[in-house]
């Protein structure tokens, strides 16, 4: 018969502690609080029971900061944590990590219900998550405006970045109305373009606090959001269904504004950088061309102007003296038009013209009075007439002897008779 091996108690203790640990790493356990005990460490120690078993259980005071009250005996409790054995006493207990009130339990089975449904929508695929702008001139924060949350913000971007436009759309971060608030806050950030990213939160709390995060409306404005938001809901341990939609999850509100302006500092030190190099290639090029323009200053034709603009400054007065000479012509010649022009008009002159027909009119008077026949008789000349008539006679075979007639002489007439 083979022989058994003996065991110490710390030995079967380490064992049992190592089988349960490694079994249990991380449960959900419902029960009433009993024998609850606070040491001055800040440490919560109590028991966990139902109507047929206890448990006991530890919470350590790093994991009381999300209580909103210290339990009490009698209160009923879901916990998350994970199963340990304490050796010194060799019994088992819960190490508590996160601790909910009664009524808790429907609210966690509500998120996981509706995480299941986002999360097969697709709504927390990397893939539609949208990138944060390199350098945000407004930013927008949807949050309580009472609360530390937008004054840490304010102070993490005052000391890492000076100049900034801050825009906030106070809400209710809690309670009834709290989740309507929040998304109808983003839908105005959206339509009217207010900001080139948003960060939606509010601090810490417990699940009931930060439920408003949790409600399928504030989801569905995030997602639906085209400006990039960063969600920054409660510590860094909490989750909600906002931290899953949005582009960005913040474990802090601080944390939110300095992943905002990593991206702004990232684009100015690349601007930074870029301007060094910009400057260095300038002075590179600057005296390259410098060494340049002084090898070309040393050729001979660059010597004196007169090398590059003799010829063209003797070709221009070649031109000068062709268009004075040209224009001179061009003066003479008009000069003649413009007397014979002259002359025309002179020649149209109503006046010279009248004065013209006088002179042609007093020649043609002169003629005219020296050739009429009263002229002639202050020559010694006679005209002969008719007795009774004025028919002057122009031979002597149109009078008969005896025939009265009458002589005009210069001075007057003779009465006649034919013999």
């Amino acid at each position: 018969m083979a022989e058994t091996a003996v065991l110490t108690v710390t030995e079967l203790t380490l064992s049992i502690k190592k089988q349960l640990e490694s079994r249990f790493p991380f449960v959900h356990v419902q029960g009433e609080i009993t024998n609850f005990k606070e040491q001055a460490s800040g440490h919560l120690y109590f028991t966990l029971k139902d109507a047929q078993s206890q448990i006991s259980a530890v919470l350590f005071r790093g994991n009381t900061q999300g209580l909103n009250r210290m339990p009490k005996n009698g209160d009923q409790v879901i916990v998350q944590g994970e199963l340990s054995v304490y050796p010194p006493r060799g019994n088992y207990q819960l190490i508590i990590r996160q601790l909910q009130y009664a009524g808790v339990g429907e609210l966690l089975l509500k998120l996981h219900a509706l995480k299941a449904k986002l999360e097969a929508l697709g709504w927390f695929d990397k893939s539609r998550k949208k990138a944060l702008p390199q350098a945000p001139k407004t930013i927008g924060v949807v949050t309580s405006p009472t609360g530390a949350v937008i004054q840490d913000i304010i102070n993490i971007l005052s000391r890492r970045h000076a100049k900034f436009h801050l825009i906030l759309n106070p809400v209710k971060v809690q309670g009834e109305g709290a989740a309507q608030e929040i998304a109808q806050a983003i839908m105005h950030f959206n339509k009217h373009k207010l900001a080139d990213v948003l960060i939606v939160g509010r601090g810490g709390g417990s699940l009931e606090d930060l439920w408003a995060f949790n409600e399928e409306i504030v989801a569905h404005a995030i997602f639906h959001s085209e400006i990039p938001i960063i969600s920054a809901v409660g510590h860094e341990t909490d989750f909600s269904i906002a931290d899953f939609v949005a582009d960005v999850r913040a474990p802090t509100p601080s944390a939110a504004a300095e992943i905002v302006m990593a991206a702004a500092e990232e684009h100015l030190q690349y601007l930074r950088q870029a301007g060094k190099r910009l400057h260095q290639t300038m002075l590179h090029l600057l005296g390259v061309h410098r060494h340049r323009l002084e090898a070309l200053r040393k050729q001979p034709i660059l010597t004196s102007p007169f090398a590059i603009l003799g010829q063209a400054a003797q070709h221009i007065d070649d031109l000068s003296e062709e268009i004075t000479l040209s224009m001179q012509r061009m003066v003479a010649t008009k000069r003649l038009e413009l007397q014979g022009m002259r002359r025309q008009l002179q020649a149209l002159d109503p006046s010279v013209k009248v004065q013209h027909l006088q002179q042609k009119l007093a020649q043609l008077t002169s003629h005219l009075k020296s050739i009429d026949p009263k002229n002639l008789l202050t020559k010694g000349y006679s005209i002969l007439f008719r007795e009774n008539s004025n028919s002057v006679i122009f031979s002597n075979k149109e009078v008969e002897a005896g025939e009265n007639v009458r002589v005009l002489v210069k001075d007057g007439e003779i009465k006649a008779k034919v013999l």
